[in-house]
């Protein structure tokens, strides 16, 4: 199981880039940002994409990552280009975790000012991420949809990695057939009193939706995002290893846990939490 850590890009600089540099000391498989412009009422909220950049200059070994990018805010054209820069200078170590975002002022997914139907939230998802595959994989790149449209855009040279990896995030049946068609990850975000069972029947939605792929679903890495349920990943070590194995067990290769912040619901021990990075890496 890789453990991974989601950091808050509130803190000022350099205070901030010192956090990135303790994460790849601390053997974190993948340091990742939300990728928002506020969240939850916390204001500044730096850009998830410029500290994904100047973290790749302070760091040299950790994977970097946004989880998640969304449509909400963000159009496939610049997306892919800021990923391309960002993957240039970490050396390709940038990891992009995808999702259809919220549909609240929250969470971004109100600043178009425009109620998405749940259809509509999926099919601007899919034609988004359909679309930063074929700029970040084709040169030069033509396409034509309902929400976006591109004409001989040419952004894929450069890149270190062929294609950075996906990591789908998704739940519904839609967004498991797009993890399965383009994915080189899949981010599960457990839901509702029983998070285990919930993720339970979101690994075997994923599964089947592979099948029908033609994929070997065994070889799809799968995070497993933590922090929204009671569940106490962060109280202990034993704490920590009971839920990895037990999640283990389900078929989740990765865990991303938050990094401590104190007055808030992702609170930690900062001793404890050490301990469980050492105990994992």
């Amino acid at each position: 199981m890789r453990l991974h850590v989601i950091l808050w890009p509130i803190q000022d600089w350099p205070a901030m880039g010192e956090t990135w540099r303790r994460a790849e000391e601390l053997g974190f498989a993948g340091a990742w940002v939300y990728d928002h412009l506020a969240w939850r009422g916390h204001s500044p909220w730096d850009d998830a994409y410029a500290s994904l950049a100047a973290a790749a200059t302070l760091t040299s070994r950790i994977r970097l990552g946004t989880l998640v990018t969304s449509p909400n805010f963000r159009t496939p054209i610049p997306t892919a280009s800021a990923i391309r820069t960002i993957d240039r200078i970490s050396g390709g170590r940038l990891d992009l975790g995808v999702g259809a975002g919220g549909n609240t002022h929250t969470s971004d997914g109100d600043v178009l000012d425009h109620d998405f139907t749940a259809r509509e939230r999926a099919d601007r998802f899919e034609e988004w991420v359909t679309q930063l595959d074929d700029l970040l994989t084709g040169a030069p790149v033509s396409a034509r949809g309902d929400w976006w449209s591109v004409r001989d855009v040419t952004i894929s040279p450069g890149l270190v990695q062929q294609r950075p990896p996906f990591w789908i995030a998704a739940r519904g049946p839609r967004g498991m057939r797009l993890a399965a068609r383009l994915g080189q990850g899949w981010v599960a975000n457990p839901a509702g009193d029983d998070p285990y069972a919930d993720t339970r029947g979101q690994v075997a939605r994923l599964e089947a939706a592979c099948g029908e792929a033609g994929r070997d679903a065994a070889g799809l890495p799968r995070l497993l995002l933590t922090g929204f349920t009671d569940e106490p990943w962060l109280a202990s070590v034993s704490a920590y290893q009971d839920l990895a194995g037990r999640y283990a067990e389900l078929g989740i290769t990765d865990v991303a846990v938050h990094w401590p912040r104190p007055g808030t619901d992702w609170d930690a021990d900062p001793v404890v939490f050490e301990e469980i990075a050492a105990a994992a890496t």
